[in-house]
């Protein structure tokens, strides 16, 4: 379903040195898994027997029942397409191995050895076991199958998926393996643990599982041994962590009695593709991996992930006042950069009482108190003009009166209306000529007034905006430095929001927010805006969603619409597509405008800019990402 795939991290009600008891609770789990569409399942350390048998390894009773119960688990799964993922201690060459068997269908398709066996404080692991750090391309025979044994093996199942395993300490290890498993194209990372549980330990646990997922651009899916393992020395909690590329999408709750599991929907066809576009994963070294096939496993039939409608807009409360900060320092010090650099003192920007606008001059604002300049110094000119409405033109007027700025009203209609009579438009025809001379004129006076006072005009449109080409060319689209360029519309609203803290403007930006977003390029009626942007284009809201995907990891258009079906349940299918094949138009057509944007500072993952992350030609032919719809 495009390019997700249920993985599931277990633990088992573990009883130490009883594998038949433990295979029971294995197929049990592995069976309900199964029915929930699960395609690979992964349990703790040691699965059969228990991680802390300890000395128990070395008798002969403990290695045989354990084999009788594999076969046990083998013959019960033959119709299971689920892939599970076991520990078993293995006796091989006179030597004992901690080992992953990878099953399905009731075949073993591949062993995988630890490689790195803690030995220190309340772990002895190389009393027991050798280390199969060195083992690769080898084959054995283990109830009389002939199974892949080392190191180096990669699974691969169908269309996506490519998966590596690994086994506790690995993860600790200064180069663990899952980076070369990475390397060589896995996706998903399995890892079977059994970690004990210390003050603060399952913090750190689950930091280090989530840091590694963005290391290697993947899943990774841990699942660690539970409170059945022996508590002479040690307790352990059984902690399940499913992560995916640097975010934590679900863990359990730990110290339960009863077997469980949990589940979550990975994108792998995203994780492919992110690995082309967000960092250096193509420099990485390849090395000999030995890829094994997986038959069919089981379909999702309904995705239970969250798909988040504002993928711009930091979920947790707790982070917006870092995150804003973090914004508007980083428009304030490009800014400073660049006045400094050009040696400019005065910043000239167009203030209308909209959103853009306004984020802009507080961001300015927020650059001149840094630098301690006198913020008499920022020229802010509201220009009214044929839909300038009451209510944005007083917000406009008291936000600069409460910044202290210098403000300045020049009205547009006269100059409008003089370049209508030039060339020879009826002020009566209200098509995009009228509305385009107002917004170069408002460009064309901001412009020269920068001129007059040795000043840097301050571009306002937003990343949105730009997306969609939703800007005047030569007009708005036009400025000598475009602050708001890297911050999608969604944001800009959660940032504005943030500047409440200052209680002198906050009933200003309060209403800000709740006016509706236009150009004010058409005449007023009865002093109320006629024309509301997200009647025309769609829902900004939508627009950032398809933003987001289509250029984050190229996800195709029918892909977009499914994950915004899922996160938007306030809009039908048809209006989304509808809004959707406006966008993906808009944005083609467009690209011209984008082509010659002025500088602009990167303030997200996503920039438009074709100087660093966008290139593309401005006649690129749209056909193909239509009709996908």
């Amino acid at each position: 379903m495009h390019g997700f795939y249920r993985v599931a991290s277990a633990t088992n009600k573990t009883l130490v040195a009883n594998p038949q008891k433990n295979a029971l609770e294995i197929l049990k789990l592995l069976e309900q898994a199964h029915k929930e569409d699960v395609s690979i399942i992964v349990f703790p350390e040691l699965t059969l027997t228990g991680y802390t048998a300890s000395d128990l390894f070395l008798n002969q009773m403990l290695l045989q029942a354990q084999e009788n119960s594999l076969k046990e688990i083998l013959l019960k799964s033959e119709n299971i397409n689920t892939v599970a993922i076991i520990g078993f201690a293995l006796l091989q060459h006179s030597r004992l191995y901690n080992t992953a068997l990878i099953i399905q269908r009731g075949k073993i398709l591949g062993i995988v050895p630890k490689s790195y066996l803690p030995n220190k404080k309340e772990f002895y692991e190389k009393r027991q076991f050798t280390s199969g750090i060195s083992i690769q391309n080898q084959n054995i025979t283990l109830l009389n199958q002939e199974v892949p044994f080392g190191t180096n093996l990669l699974f691969h199942g169908q269309n996506e998926i490519l998966f590596g395993v690994e086994i506790c300490e690995d993860l600790w290890a200064m180069t663990p393996p899952s980076n070369q498993m990475a390397s060589n194209g896995a996706n998903l990372i399995f890892n079977l643990s059994a970690s004990n549980e210390l003050i603060g330990k399952s913090h750190y646990r689950e930091e280090l599982v989530r840091t590694q997922s963005a290391r290697t651009m993947s899943a990774y899916i841990y699942a660690s041994s539970g409170v059945g393992e022996s508590t002479t020395d040690t307790v352990y909690g059984g902690h399940a962590i499913i992560a995916e590329y640097g975010s934590t999408l679900k863990q359990n709750e730990r110290f339960k009695l009863e077997s469980h599991f949990i589940t979550a929907d990975i994108d792998v066809q995203k994780l492919n593709y992110l690995r082309l576009t967000e960092t250096s994963y193509g420099d990485s070294p390849t090395t000999s991996f030995k890829t094994i096939s997986l038959g069919t496993t089981p379909k999702i039939e309904k995705l239970q992930r969250f798909v988040n409608p504002k993928p711009f807009v930091p979920s947790a409360f707790e982070q917006k006042n870092q995150r804003c900060q973090e914004i508007v320092n980083i428009q304030a010090h490009a800014l400073i950069k660049r006045m400094e650099h050009a040696n400019i003192k005065k910043a000239v920007i167009g203030i209308s009482g909209g959103l853009d606008s306004t984020l802009a001059l507080l961001s300015t604002h927020k650059a001149f108190e840094i630098m301690n300049w006198n913020v008499q110094n920022i020229i802010a000119i509201t220009m009214p003009g044929f839909g300038t409405t009451s209510r944005t033109k007083n917000n406009a007027i008291e936000l600069c009166e409460a910044l202290k700025v210098t403000l300045r009203t020049i009205d547009i209609t006269k100059l409008a209306l003089t370049e209508f009579e030039a060339i020879g438009h009826e002020v009566s025809d209200h098509s995009v000529t009228y509305e385009n001379v107002q917004a170069r004129a408002r460009t064309s006076i901001l412009m020269n007034t920068a001129n007059r006072e040795g000043g840097l005009v301050i571009g306002t449109g937003d990343l949105s905006e730009i997306a969609l080409g939703w800007s005047t060319y030569n007009g708005d689209h036009m400025s000598m430095y475009a602050l708001n360029a890297g911050i999608p519309k969604t944001l800009i609203k959660y940032v504005i929001e943030w500047f409440k803290v200052n209680k002198n403007i906050t009933h200003i930006i309060e209403d800000i927010l709740a006016t509706p977003i236009s150009p004010e390029l058409l005449p007023a009626k009865e002093d109320e805006i006629v024309q509301e942007t997200e009647s025309i284009i769609g829902a900004y809201e939508l627009h950032d969603f398809f933003l987001y995907h289509f250029i984050k990891y190229g996800a195709r258009p029918q892909k977009i619409l499914f994950l915004a079906n899922q996160a938007f349940e306030e809009y039908e299918e048809e209006e989304i597509k509808k809004w959707l094949k406006t966008f993906i138009w808009r944005f083609f057509t467009q690209q011209f405008k984008r082509s010659c944007m002025p500088d602009a500072p990167k303030v997200g993952s996503i920039s438009l800019s074709p100087r660093a992350d966008w290139k593309m030609p401005s006649d690129a032919d749209v056909k193909i990402w239509l009709e996908a719809l």
